[in-house]
């Protein structure tokens, strides 16, 4: 664990994220630093970047008390502390996970079906094999040729790569939160901020929620936390694991709709809000990119989050595999062999948080300002600025956290489902909904 000190390491952050936002200087320059680090132990400053995005995301808000560190903890080790009906999901697949090449090590993310089933396909495997089958087929083959077979068949890997500290400079030469804004309209468009109050700022703000795993969900329920209306949409033929959407759904209505539907387009047009979590390649397909969405809505907010970012547009990604091919694993290998991993998903968590922290604070520009708003990152972009924070050599082992002492109970559809709680200090999360469960309206 980072050591504690009496100056405020997540404040750095903080400043260049109020910056990129055009809201400076941030109000938080002059309060005292939270009471300890947060428990994400790591060579990486992990807690340092999750307390800088927790924290923008209450400073855009108006939010002045520090959020507790053990909570920030607990929320980013949310899937830890779900169980439904008193169990715990199991949360990963055997088709994801490291597994050991030739010559390294690759890693694959299989949680879904059509991604179990491409890489089964990819290394010639049968519909029933196990991760021993997996390691097996990789075992032979160089880390190049697994990652090409599995990709080729459109499953998910990558190598597991060391740090590129030339690369991380120049991507973090480039702003964490891309701001634009869009001039395409002279009308001032909806504006859900007027008559807001002090503990929900975001009442009457209508938000439609195009993301599914963490990162973009995490955004979401923060918005919807902070009391805008926000409709998830999914398409019919993808299926969401229940205990992902019951860990980040809380507050949100969720339905199931095509994107090229006019009902669809009826939805876009009474929102101040798109969240899009999707790769770039397939919103483009489907007419949903930034500026094909603000040229038919030309004052809407649009967020827009992506695994590498819009550089590479086709490529599909996760938590895991970032930290992967970044050079995270890596660095938190166990023994300078093994690759390991953070303490949490900390990628999607904090990229999650820092958009809601954008949403809240484009919002409130565009009240000023008018006109439509972009705003972009990655998981990508957000190990960068991980991988540029101070380290340390070897993590402090700690107490572990009491998860229990951090959670929600909620009954969703006749099941009880314990969550983590809400980071946000003195709002309450609302339950969430059974998955697809809503009609397709405001």
């Amino acid at each position: 664990m980072n050591e504690p000190t009496n100056l405020d390491p997540a404040l750095g952050l903080l400043d260049r994220v109020w910056a990129e936002l055009g809201i400076e200087p941030h109000p938080a320059g002059g309060a005292a630093p939270p009471p300890h680090v947060v428990p994400l132990p790591s060579r990486l400053a992990t807690g340092d970047l999750a307390s800088a995005s927790v924290r923008a995301v209450c400073l855009a808000s108006g939010i002045g008390v520090s959020p507790d560190p053990d909570r920030i903890a607990a929320a980013y080790r949310s899937d830890r502390a779900l169980t439904i009906d008193g169990l715990s999901p199991d949360v990963w697949s055997p088709y994801s996970g490291f597994f050991r090449a030739s010559d390294g090590w690759i890693r694959t993310h299989g949680n879904y079906p059509h991604h179990a089933m491409r890489l089964q396909a990819g290394l010639g495997l049968t519909a029933d094999a196990d991760a021993d089958d997996v390691r097996t087929a990789i075992l032979p083959l160089s880390v190049t040729e697994a990652v090409e077979r599995i990709t080729l068949a459109r499953g998910l890997a990558v190598p597991v790569l060391q740090e590129n500290p030339e690369r991380d400079a120049r991507l973090r030469a480039t702003p964490l939160l891309q701001v634009e804004r869009i001039d395409l309209a002279p009308r001032p468009g909806r504006y859900g901020t007027d008559g807001r109050h002090r503990l929900a700022p975001l009442t009457g703000v209508r938000v439609l929620d195009l993301t599914r795993v963490i990162a973009g969900p995490v955004c979401t329920r923060t918005l919807a936390l902070l009391g805008a209306d926000v409709l998830r949409v999914d398409p019919p033929d993808l299926v969401e694991p229940e205990w992902q959407h019951l860990d980040t759904g809380h507050g949100k209505r969720t339905t199931l709709l095509e994107a090229r539907t006019d009902r669809f387009e009826e939805l876009l047009a009474a929102a101040d809000v798109i969240v899009l979590g999707y790769r770039p390649e397939s919103l483009d397909r489907l007419g949903l990119s930034a500026s094909a969405l603000l040229e038919r809505h030309p004052a809407l907010v649009v967020a827009q989050l992506s695994a590498w970012g819009i550089d590479e547009p086709s490529r599909a990604g996760f938590d895991s595999l970032v930290q992967a091919e970044s050079g995270i694993s890596m660095i938190e290998s166990p023994d300078g062999d093994r690759p390991g991993v953070l303490p949490a998903q900390a990628l999607d968590h904090s990229t999650g948080y820092l958009l809601a922290a954008a949403v809240v604070s484009l919002l409130e520009r565009r009240r000023r300002e008018g006109r439509g708003w972009v705003v972009r990152t990655s998981l990508r972009r957000v190990a960068a600025e991980l991988l540029g924070m101070t380290r340390c050599s070897q993590p402090e082992a700690g107490q572990e956290l009491d998860l229990t002492a951090h959670t929600s109970v909620f009954d969703v559809a006749g099941q009880t489902v314990t969550t983590a709680a809400s980071v946000l200090p003195g709002l309450e999360f609302a339950a969430p909904h059974r998955w697809g469960s809503d009609q397709p309206r405001w």
